[in-house]
């Protein structure tokens, strides 16, 4: 199938946070009284939105974060963005491609918009993305892994739904994509092909994306 629109997530399929915002988040939960390994993180947090983490804090433990923990959070994301964060190998070469060959492409990623350009300018992957090709969960009433940021996207970029691929690396992204009706490519650098159940199809690395879009054929 040709595709009239490839949406990417961001973290972990874009830039290669994962690692660090993990390891951040889960550090900073067990800092407030909430005890959490990088493993916990990856498996309750990985692909959605912040507000995933004051729900589920809530709901095991029956206490609310502290209301600045958004702000520290954030904080030190980006301080570790700024030092040490790296676009996903091999992105920029199928950008190019997907460019080179015409086929639109946006971003739509539970992150905020500022995080969302934050990791961008970090990775040098600002120049690959016009402001309108950018959507987060901030746009829409519910995250992952309700359908509602996918289909915005779409709608925003004003392709059906049923022309459109998503690029994604997390459970919740996977269900999301399903849900809005749109073929997804799941990729397992983080999570293993098994965990991203009803994927279109899987693949380890970026140099694999082209030929599962179609690109040059």
């Amino acid at each position: 199938m040709v595709y009239q629109l490839v949406i990417f997530d961001n973290d972990g399929v874009l830039v290669d946070s994962e690692p660090l915002s993990n390891t951040i988040l889960a550090a900073y939960l067990t800092e407030v009284g909430h005890p959490t390994t990088y493993e916990d993180s990856l498996r309750d947090f990985m692909g959605g939105a912040v507000h995933r983490i004051h729900d589920l804090v809530q709901e095991r433990s029956g206490q609310r974060l502290p209301d600045d923990f958004d702000r520290i959070l954030h904080e030190r994301i980006f301080e570790a963005f700024a030092r040490e964060l790296q676009p996903v190998p091999g992105v920029t070469e199928v950008l190019g491609e997907l460019s080179a060959y015409g086929v639109p492409y946006c971003v739509a990623s539970s992150s905020s918009h500022e995080r969302i350009r934050v990791g961008h300018r970090s990775a040098g992957l600002d120049e690959w993305f016009e402001e309108e090709w950018i959507f987060s969960a901030d746009d829409v009433a519910r995250g992952k892994p309700a359908p509602d940021l996918f289909l915005h996207a779409a709608d925003m970029m004003g392709v059906d739904p049923s022309q459109c691929v998503v690029i994604e690396d997390s459970p919740l992204g996977v269900e999301a994509a399903r849900a809005a009706g749109m073929d997804v490519f799941g990729f397992t650098s983080m999570v293993p092909a098994s965990r991203l159940t009803g994927a279109t199809a899987c693949f380890g690395e970026m140099k694999e994306l082209s030929a599962l879009l179609g690109l040059g054929t």
